[in-house]
């Protein structure tokens, strides 16, 4: 092994082989840099179409006039139908509200005709009632015989009705100047009318 001091230049050989493989690097690099920018070259050239290619569906995809005009026809459509059903729908309400109005009216009638009604029948009673007592009077002031010879052509639940009208006294006089057979009838009707009646 031969021994070099810390001090010993190289030689003249060593120096030419350092600049042959300077030069070289320096092509190398310059090559690679003009083979980068050749590509860098050929990606901006081809952007621009690129560019109009992503462009074009775009365009494409725009609506076209006609396309416009028929959503318009069908939102004015959808508009001309939602416009009908609300007229339909007032429509509707009002006559309702006709039905509702004819409807309070004629029971405003019927609740009106209903109490004239009632007021009628109870006029009609009192009147009958007032009739009954009169004639009730009227048999008791009446000689028993006379009385008894009306009572005799009466129907027998009509009869009992006035009897049981008439004082007592009057009523026993009555029944007593009537043929067994009616008498008996009279009695049975009456008897059976205090049966059923409540008792205190």
């Amino acid at each position: 092994m031969i021994w070099r001091s810390p001090t010993h230049k190289p030689s003249a050989r060593s120096r030419r082989t350092r600049g042959v493989l300077l030069i070289l690097s320096t092509f190398l690099v310059a090559s690679a840099l003009l083979r980068f920018g050749e590509g860098v070259g050929r990606a901006f050239a081809r952007a621009p179409e690129a560019t109009e290619e992503s462009s074009t569906p775009s365009t494409q995809a725009c609506e076209t006039p006609e396309d416009m005009k028929a959503l318009l026809d069908a939102l004015q459509e959808r508009g001309r139908m939602l416009e009908e059903r609300e007229t339909a729908l007032r429509n509707r309400e009002q006559v309702l509200k006709l039905v509702e109005q004819e409807a309070g009216q004629k029971i405003a009638a019927l609740t009106t005709a209903e109490e004239d009604l009632r007021r009628m029948i109870a006029l009609t009673e009192s009147a009958a009632e007032n009739d009954v007592a009169q004639l009730t009077k009227v048999y008791e002031s009446m000689k028993p015989k006379q009385a008894a010879a009306l009572f005799e052509e009466m129907d027998p639940v009509f009869a009992a009705g006035f009897l049981a009208r008439m004082r007592p006294d009057a009523a026993a006089d009555v029944l007593a100047g009537l043929s067994p057979g009616v008498a008996h009838g009279i009695s049975v009707i009456l008897a059976g009318r205090n049966a059923t009646a409540p008792r205190r």
